[in-house]
């Protein structure tokens, strides 16, 4: 009989402490972080901090909230976790049986969004309780709500950044705003802003920039240029992150995508098209003598290079009627494979032994070069004439010994380089 008693007390004391961790999330809608923190820092923190704003429980500090911040005790994390999904479940197992029955402002319907918020926060992946929130906020159809669930899941990504389950709540809250309010374009510039803050502190958050690039489809014209233009200095702080040119890489293919579906000025757009992938090819030379055996920009220039050649220097008639422009870009195509072949020349030279960089760099140049002559057969006889397949495979099996059998098998595909 004790032993119930005492389960029962303890069940009361943390279905009194999801009461209290709801209280704090409704009193306060301005809350922006959430985290867990060990009993032992509380004090630290209090003290830090220069007045009380621990909340206290029966045994102890239990949640700390100040300047938006919110932080629980990882003491109390499992048990509060149980109350909560229990909370929920109750509640949305009652919604479900209600049915239609259930009107605008049923104390149910608050039950479950306020219970499935509060489990959210304590455990990001928990499907059910986000298809919940789709349901009600769904049969409301009221644009606050969507808003609100961008809130919400925003709060999630400052303690799980790289959480399915709310980057595609996110996705699910702009489809399903698309068309019914005129603010979607500063919806999409504000959560392009959200992804560039999480990577920021989330290092190699692909979930994150797979996001990113969703959003472009939703971007105007003006919009993916900014975006060209502002991840431009992202990139060349994060030259090991290959998320970020991965990103340039979609925005740069959505400019050529528009321009292909347009019909009028479509010589000034050629040109304006020629002219942006020729800066990002030189750009992306300067990150790659700079930042010496990084793979993610030798990546990027495959793209560049790729869509290069098959975009202008085999489709001339597409670029003007004017031929004028026509032999510009023809002698483009000259001096791009010159221009190649002289950045293999830079960096196949390995200056210091000491560090790997430099081998790296020689590998992963000769291996570009390899790669663009099996992408586009037809420069092949252009490539030959200025470089022998001798060097090139001397080349590789000297930085890449382990490797010879791939080198020898490449490089008899065709029987030239």
């Amino acid at each position: 009989m004790k032993e119930e008693e005492k389960e029962s007390n303890s069940e009361s004391k943390f279905v009194d402490l999801l009461h209290q961790f709801e209280q704090i999330l409704e009193s306060n809608p301005l809350i922006d972080e959430v985290g867990f923190i060990h009993p032992s820092q509380f004090a630290k923190l209090t003290e830090e901090a220069g007045d009380d704003i621990a909340i206290p429980s029966s045994d102890g500090a239990t949640f700390w909230c100040r300047d938006n911040k919110l932080g629980v005790s990882t003491q109390v994390l499992l048990p509060l976790y149980n109350a909560a999904k229990h909370a929920f479940m109750a509640a949305v197992g009652e919604y479900k049986r209600l049915g239609d029955d259930v009107v605008s402002d049923d104390k149910v319907e608050s039950e479950v969004m306020m219970h499935s918020r509060a489990l959210l926060l304590l455990s990001s992946d928990f499907g059910t309780a986000w298809n919940s929130r789709k349901l009600v906020v769904s049969k409301k159809q009221h644009l606050s709500k969507f808003m609100d669930e961008l809130l919400l899941s925003e709060l999630v990504l400052s303690y799980s950044p790289k959480s399915d389950h709310a980057w595609s709540h996110r996705r699910w809250v702009i489809k399903s705003v698309t068309g019914k309010c005129s603010t979607v374009q500063e919806i999409v510039r504000k959560e392009s802003e959200l992804v560039e803050k999480i990577a920021e502190r989330s290092k190699m958050n692909y979930r994150a920039w797979s996001h990113r690039c969703w959003l472009v489809s939703y971007m105007t014209r003006e919009q993916v240029l900014q975006e060209l233009k502002k991840s431009r200095n992202w990139a060349e702080l994060h030259v090991a992150d290959n998320c970020c040119f991965h990103y340039r890489r979609r925005l740069m293919l959505r400019i050529l995508k528009d321009s292909s579906c347009k019909q009028e000025n479509a010589s000034s757009d050629y040109a304006e098209i020629y002219k942006a992938w020729k800066e990002e090819l030189d750009w992306n030379e300067t990150l790659i003598k700079r930042y010496i055996g990084r793979e993610a920009l030798w990546l990027h220039r495959r793209f560049l290079s790729l869509c290069w050649m098959k975009q202008f220097a085999t489709d001339l008639c597409n670029a003007s009627s004017h031929s004028e422009q026509k032999i510009s870009i023809s002698n483009g195509f000259g001096f791009f494979v010159d221009n190649e072949l002289r950045l293999l020349d830079s960096c196949s030279t390995v200056l210091n032994n000491d560090f790997d960089d430099f081998e790296a760099q020689a590998r992963l140049s000769a291996t570009y070069i390899l790669w663009l002559a099996k992408q586009i057969p037809e420069f092949q006889l252009e490539l030959q004439e200025k470089i022998t397949e001798e060097n090139l495979k001397s080349m590789l099996s000297k930085m890449c010994p382990e490797r010879s059998c791939l080198w020898d098998s490449l490089m008899g595909l065709d029987g030239n380089v």
